[in-house]
């Protein structure tokens, strides 16, 4: 498959053309406008810092559909052990997820690029954050980017035990009370695969993608209320 090389047009080409390990295409900005694009598409950035941007839509795609969260006993004991808050410390939350070590990763793919992207993203009311406090210190949590009834997760952490998860747990029953469709959770860890996310095919990912995009996107501060937009990026963006 060729590697496609992007310009300053605002275009993707077809996820269905990206290599057999996901990657589909080179270069561009981490603008809002084609952040949003690219998400709206299947399509998000994947790269390490002092490379060029790199653009992913893997087959087959990790998802978790809200109905197949699994909460074993033990988390389900951790439930009430944190406040769980949302979009209170976002920057906070990513700069959190950058700074943890992975297995298998020498560095982070949160690149300051990547980062401050979504600094804006949240700030025009796209991107959020769960937080799970203890104490009054942020023990955990996660941040991800919404449209329509889809929720991207990017990245989580913890500090203590279960904190992340119990916060991916807030956030289920939040979606689920929105009606939204699924949790996108993009390649596949056995972290996720534990609390019930599943492999499925890209074409059918697209699919319940583009159906979820027919719904409106709770745009703004999940923390004080979500509403139908703020900020003028609504109009000019139409995934």
């Amino acid at each position: 498959m060729p590697l496609f090389r992007l310009t300053r047009e605002l275009r993707f080409p077809n996820p269905s053309l990206a290599d057999s390990s996901g990657l589909l295409a080179v270069g561009g900005d981490l603008s809002p406008e084609r952040l949003l694009l690219a998400y709206s598409m299947g399509i998000f950035p994947w790269y390490e810092e002092g490379l060029p941007i790199l653009w992913h839509s893997p087959d087959p795609r990790f998802v978790l559909e809200l109905d197949d969260l699994h909460v074993n006993r033990s988390l389900r004991k951790s439930l009430n052990r944190f406040t769980v808050k949302f979009d209170t410390a976002f920057e906070e939350v990513v700069d959190l997820c950058a700074r943890t070590k992975r297995s298998g990763q020498a560095g982070t793919w949160i690149t300051r690029d990547q980062r401050d992207a979504f600094v804006e993203l949240h700030y025009h009311g796209y991107a959020h954050s769960v937080e799970a406090w203890q104490g009054g210190h942020l023990a955990g949590g996660l941040y991800g980017l919404s449209l329509g009834s889809a929720f991207f997760g990017e990245s989580m952490f913890h500090h203590v035990s279960n904190a992340s998860k119990v916060a991916l747990v807030r956030l289920v029953e939040r979606l689920e009370a929105w009606s939204f469709s699924f949790i996108d959770c993009q390649s596949r860890t056995e972290h996720l695969a534990d609390l019930g996310a599943k492999d499925i095919p890209r074409e059918e990912f697209l699919s319940a993608l583009q159906k979820a995009l027919t719904s409106r996107t709770r745009q703004g501060n999940w923390g004080t209320g979500p509403s139908s937009g703020n900020g003028n990026m609504q109009g000019r963006i139409k995934p």
